[in-house]
């Protein structure tokens, strides 16, 4: 497990009045149910660390309040963004768990996003996410080199997840000939297609193949022909990252800015607008939360990777990774589009 110390600044409780409420932090919250929501269906690695959350930060929030987990699943978390983004109440009471490429979706004007990704209130990353290509050992696909030369199917859900994005983005760029399966209702129905010879592989998260099926990993069930983000994760030290597959610095700048939502990862984030003593409280009971023994030790038996992340920081990566230049812009669009 590695725990990153990372310095983040809280503004003083004390700003409680500036916020035009007059209940404490801990009145509010005392009694309370708060409401995460994840939007992915049940099964993955997103509900992983969502039930995480929900078991544990409460107790690390001024009047400890209960917190249920919703799944709201549809067009890769963009059904949910837009929800907490335009629906939820702008208190602190909502929390969620999207996809970390909804960033550049909305920079993208993708269809459907109704948000703005650096107006949420971040309160905190729980790890970064590298997503991995993996084949199923009967698949004539074994490595990077026979995707480029061999069609293949993935199992995928929508056309907003990563599980569609990255390899259908490295299809355009480099060439991968990868045939997307649309219509699995999340990972865990992708990877049993997989099993069942439905499809030869799964695009998703490195923690969802470790937390859901070990085995795969250890009797060489699956290989990982590539992964998606900027450097080669320490578990797969010879599985290519899809940036090096760039034929040039062209390429490589436009996987570059589409890989790097893995650095959002799995996040938590609220409503825009939530008054500044709660959002201060949510990003401090974070911090606290991930610094939890019981709550290490349970992402452990789940077996998925805690890299944490302050708001504040994590705040300042989301508008980084927006910052897009417009003439890349351009050219990612081209690449990115869902047909």
């Amino acid at each position: 497990m590695r725990l990153h110390q990372m310095a983040f600044v809280v503004l003083p409780l004390s700003l409680s009045a500036s916020s035009g409420h007059a209940q404490t932090v801990e009145q509010f919250y005392s009694g309370k149910t708060i409401e995460l929501i994840v939007g992915y269906p049940p099964g993955g690695s997103n509900d992983i660390y969502g039930r995480a959350v929900s078991r544990f930060l409460g107790k690390h929030l001024p009047g400890q309040p209960n917190i249920i987990l919703r799944h709201m699943p549809g067009a890769g978390s963009i059904v949910a963004a837009n929800h907490i983004y335009n629906v939820a109440p702008k208190d602190g009471a909502v929390l969620g768990l999207l996809a970390a490429t909804n960033t550049i979706d909305e920079k993208l004007g993708a269809a459907g996003v109704k948000f703005e990704t650096d107006k949420f209130t971040w309160v905190g990353r729980i790890a970064s996410s590298v997503n991995v290509t993996g084949m199923w050992h009967t698949s004539k696909v074994k490595n990077i080199k026979d995707a480029l030369a061999i069609e293949s199917t993935l199992g995928a859900t929508g056309t907003g997840s990563t599980v569609y994005v990255y390899p259908h983005v490295l299809n355009r760029v480099s060439g991968t000939k990868f045939k997307m399966v649309m219509g699995y209702g999340g990972s865990s129905e992708a990877m049993l297609a997989m099993e069942r010879g439905e499809v030869d592989g799964h695009s998703t998260s490195l923690e969802a193949y470790k937390s859901s099926h070990p085995e795969w990993i250890t009797q060489k069930r699956v290989n990982f022909i590539v992964q998606y983000g900027l450097k080669r994760h320490p578990d797969l030290p010879n599985v290519p990252t899809c940036v090096e597959l760039a034929r040039d610095e062209e390429e490589a700048m436009i996987l570059k800015a589409v890989v790097n939502a893995t650095e959002i990862g799995k996040s938590i984030l609220s409503t825009p607008n939530v008054p500044i003593d709660r959002a201060n409280a949510l990003r401090t009971a974070f911090m606290t939360m991930v610094a939890d023994a019981e709550f290490q030790s349970e992402l452990d038996k789940m077996r998925v990777e805690l890299t944490p992340m302050s708001g504040t920081e994590l705040q300042a990566l989301v508008e980084e990774v927006g910052r897009v230049p417009e003439a890349l812009l351009e050219k990612i669009k081209a690449v990115y589009g869902k047909t």
